[in-house]
């Protein structure tokens, strides 16, 4: 039996603490509430870190990459890298062969920034107060999760 005929013999509940969906949101509500008491110390907001992230490890990416990497658009990252430029983390520049295309590159100041950001891990690990085992599998289910609504919002 299909997931879909195994619900259509559920009766839905409408409660809200019982949805999937809520429990997403809300996590990820208390999981910003960390992030952003630790990202303060580095000046960087958490759209801000999932670059940081993507560039400490690979790069001199386009501005399409990193959004292709994060789900975010161009209309989203573009002030976005502007703030980042202004606070000294990156420089952004346009390939002189097509010149639609923007190079975002780490400073020096955003390649230091990299050991002081090590520790944000470790303090959004110790609030999680989980095991690494029932993190990475936490996390894999996301991933999972994630990759079939992506895959089923675009049928």
């Amino acid at each position: 039996m299909d997931t879909k005929a195994a619900l259509n013999k559920i009766k839905p509940n409408l409660l809200v603490d019982e949805q999937l969906c809520f429990a997403i949101y809300s996590a990820s509500l208390a999981m910003n509430k960390i992030y952003r008491k630790q990202l303060a110390k580095l000046e960087l907001t958490y759209p801000q870190y999932l670059v940081m992230m993507v560039l400490w490890e690979n790069d001199e990416q386009s501005v399409s990459q990193i959004g292709e990497r994060l789900f975010l658009d161009s209309a989203t990252l573009t002030p976005l890298l502007k703030r980042m430029e202004v606070a000294g983390f990156i420089s952004r520049a346009r390939l002189p062969e097509d010149e639609r295309v923007v190079i975002v590159s780490l400073t020096a100041a955003g390649k230091k920034l990299k050991t002081k950001a090590e520790v944000v891990w470790t303090e959004v690990a110790c609030a999680a107060e989980c095991t690494v085992n029932e993190a990475v599998a936490l996390k894999k289910q996301l991933h999972n999760l994630r990759d079939n609504l992506n895959k089923n919002a675009e049928e």
